[in-house]
């Protein structure tokens, strides 16, 4: 009986180890403190949604390991940063953004519907927000009169919708993105 035992115990020491094993190459938390909070969050390149979907209630599961996290806003400066990643920690982000010079006028409006609210607009290759700021007949995104490319990606992933459209005049520009 004690050889069993003894049986028992290496296999539970053994299978410590491999949990042990696992969850340090596993997954740890991030959470994301950042003024202005519409400010988009991309981790390593991958867009994963606006700063004021980060909180205190809430923990974004991101693999263990050396991250970049890169905030943007189009009217402030972007921020990019390092993070670590420890298995089954959370580690914080916390940043203030710094302001860029206000543009200036004529400004024209472009509208963005999407199946999702979260959804990143992109405006000639640069993140402007996410598609619930420019979702309504009050909201919109100004842009100064010319020709611009939109792309609309679904925080999922995959390939979105890009389309190329020319702002003149007095009239609203509607890009509709949905499914």
């Amino acid at each position: 009986m004690r050889i069993g035992s003894l049986i028992h115990v290496a296999a539970l020491l053994i299978a410590m180890a491999g949990i042990r094993a696992v969850a340090q190459q596993g997954t740890g938390y991030l959470k994301v403190k950042v003024d202005p909070g519409r400010a988009g969050v991309f981790i390593d390149g991958k867009y994963v949604g606006p700063a004021a979907n980060f909180g205190m209630a809430r923990k974004y599961a991101v693999g263990a390991g050396e991250h970049e996290i890169r905030l943007s806003e189009p009217r402030y400066a972007d921020v990019v940063t390092k993070v670590t990643i420890q298995p089954s920690k959370t580690a914080e982000v916390a940043e203030t953004m710094k302001a860029l010079p206000i543009a200036k006028p004529p400004f024209r409006r472009l509208r963005v519907v999407a199946p999702d609210k979260f959804e990143a607009v992109y405006v000639n290759g640069k993140f402007v927000g996410h598609a619930g700021e420019f979702n309504n007949s009050l909201q919109g995104l100004l842009l100064s009169p010319g020709d611009y490319t939109v792309k609309v990606v679904p925080v999922s992933g995959g390939e979105g919708h890009e389309e190329h459209v020319k702002i003149d005049g007095n009239k609203v520009i509607i890009v509709r993105a949905e499914k």
